[in-house]
């Protein structure tokens, strides 16, 4: 099955410009030998040249996509197929080997595995995750309940107040949702992030999708969850093992897909 470009019937202007893209990780072999301080010596003499127990990993192949304006977008594969690894890639934390990745405006990635500081409080962390989203002090004392309401932290307790530490995973996923839907984004970037949390958190965190692509931004989603990407999505891109291999309208291509996975999440 060979992939499809997709665009919406608007003239609506593009946001992200896959042209080509490949991604390749490199990752270091199994030191020769049993003495590890002689491997490691060896390795810092070595330094600068190209090591021959250096593995690469070919995560992306040739992808090619065009993403527009108000496009809620769903990236779906099983796992290995190089989902999160091409979104990192758009929101500019990966390199790419070979092809280019153009966006218009800033992408901002939010998810399951973006940095919280375990240290500090759940409130220090709203308001740093707020500033190093571009929100003034003065934006953010005015979201800040609103960010905090959303994300639920506090309804079994006044958990915000307590360091990250004390947070289940479930926790931790939802207040970073809340802290990245505070403001509204030109490309919002999301992995995993809506497989988290009650029913209740979903429905918010898909309404708050919306609204965001009512406000002219941008939206990727990576999900396990094909009901998660019905609920949200108008069109999707089917990654398998790091190549294109479907992108169309929603219903399409999960139809394809759940023909191939025999309707099991992977």
């Amino acid at each position: 099955m060979t992939a499809s470009p997709s665009s919406p019937g608007t003239a609506s202007p593009p946001t992200v410009i896959a042209d080509g893209v490949h991604i390749v990780y490199r990752v270091p072999g199994a030191s020769a030998g049993r003495g590890s301080a002689t491997a490691a010596l060896s390795r810092i003499l070595r330094r600068g040249e190209r090591s021959r127990g250096v593995r690469e990993v070919h995560a992306v192949r040739g992808v090619s996509f065009t993403a527009y304006q108000g496009e809620a977008i769903g990236l779906i594969g099983t796992n290995g197929s190089g989902k999160s690894t091409l979104l990192r890639a758009v929101a500019g934390l990966l390199p790419t080997e070979r092809g280019r990745i153009l966006t218009r405006g800033r992408p901002s990635l939010m998810g399951v595995n973006a940095a919280l500081m375990d240290d500090l409080t759940g409130e220090r962390n709203v308001v740093l995750g707020a500033l190093a989203m571009g929100l003034t002090r003065e934006q953010i004392k005015e979201r800040y309940a609103d960010i905090v309401d959303f994300s639920g932290i506090n309804e079994k307790g006044d958990f915000i107040s307590l360091p990250m530490r004390t947070y289940s995973s479930g926790m931790r996923a939802r207040l970073r949702f809340s802290i990245g839907a505070a403001r509204d984004h030109d490309v919002l970037l999301i992995d995993e992030a809506l497989a988290t949390g009650d029913r209740a958190f979903q429905r918010r965190s898909e309404a708050r999708i919306h609204e965001l692509r009512r406000k002219a931004g941008t939206v990727f989603l990576v999900s396990h969850s094909n009901k998660s990407i019905r609920d949200t999505c108008d069109r999707v891109l089917w990654l398998e093992h790091g190549e294109l291999r479907l992108d169309g309208p929603t219903d399409e291509v999960l139809a394809e897909y759940e023909k191939f996975t025999g309707g099991k999440r992977r």
